[in-house]
């Protein structure tokens, strides 16, 4: 008699563990690859831009595959949001999700310092910054680009994250015959991320992702950044998490009307 299968075993704790570790993966990785093009002269990225693109992108893939099994990788309240609104994600789970999401972050965040500490004291102190001045604060959260307005990036992100979420909801749809295979969508949602911040990243660092910036915001706010972190110029704080989240369920809302209804049906 051959022996039954252990029964699965999916536990809201271990989704929690699962969200909080693919975050702080892609923060550790992404926020590294920020370091790298910060705080040396000459940066190793000075003429080649798309290798930060493409450490985010390969970050937010590794996270996947790490973690898609367990929690089926959020990483992102914004996705969160959108499966939610539109694929039937348990409204119970959005909040636990989401403060391990930013858990996640602040981890990822107080990896880099610890890696990138000594570093980042260097470069204040050689140009003559203190935290509290944002020294070397774009290692670890975004700021509007040069001619960017709050009001300005808050739209740029509602873009920019429907655009994210449009082909998330598209690569994951199992009824789309033109995504890719399961194993492959992973690399196809990370070379996504690249490709929105080989486009649009110098407007204001591409978060499209209220974690990827509440987190390490918040981490450097409690370690000397201050006012610099919150509300950060020109009162920036809030345009990570609002845009995001409403151009998530934008993206996904267009998915949901406008393509999903015409799909080939199945036999």
């Amino acid at each position: 008699m051959a022996e039954e299968a252990a029964p699965a075993v999916s536990t809201l704790r271990g989704e929690l563990i699962s969200e909080m570790l693919a975050v702080a993966i892609i923060i550790t990785l992404g926020d590294s690859a920020a370091a790298m093009i910060t705080l040396y002269d000459p940066s190793p990225y000075a003429t080649a831009y798309w290798g930060v693109c493409i450490a985010w992108g390969l970050a937010v893939t590794i996270a996947i595959y790490v973690t898609g099994a367990v929690s089926g990788t959020h990483a992102n309240p914004a996705v969160t949001l959108a499966l939610t609104l539109f694929r039937d994600f348990p409204r119970r789970k959005v909040l636990p999700y989401v403060v391990a999401q930013v858990a996640g972050a602040m981890i990822g965040a107080a990896l880099v310092y610890q890696l990138f500490g000594p570093v980042i004291d260097a470069y204040n102190a050689s140009h003559a910054l203190t935290r509290a001045q944002g020294g070397a604060a774009g290692v670890f959260f975004t700021a509007p680009g040069l001619h960017i307005t709050a009001l300005h990036a808050f739209w740029d992100e509602v873009v920019l994250t429907a655009i994210l979420l449009l082909g998330i909801f598209a690569i994951t749809d199992e009824f789309n015959t033109s995504a890719p295979m399961a194993n492959a969508s992973a690399l196809i949602i990370g070379l996504l991320v690249a490709c929105i911040g080989a486009s649009a990243g110098f407007l204001e660092g591409w978060p499209i992702n209220p974690a990827r910036d509440f987190g390490p915001r918040l981490f450097c706010w409690l370690l000397g950044w201050g006012e610099s972190a919150f509300p950060g110029p020109d009162h920036y704080w809030w345009v990570p998490i609002a845009g995001p989240l409403v151009g998530g369920v934008v993206g996904a809302g267009l998915y949901q009307f406008l393509v999903k209804p015409y799909l080939p049906r199945r036999r």
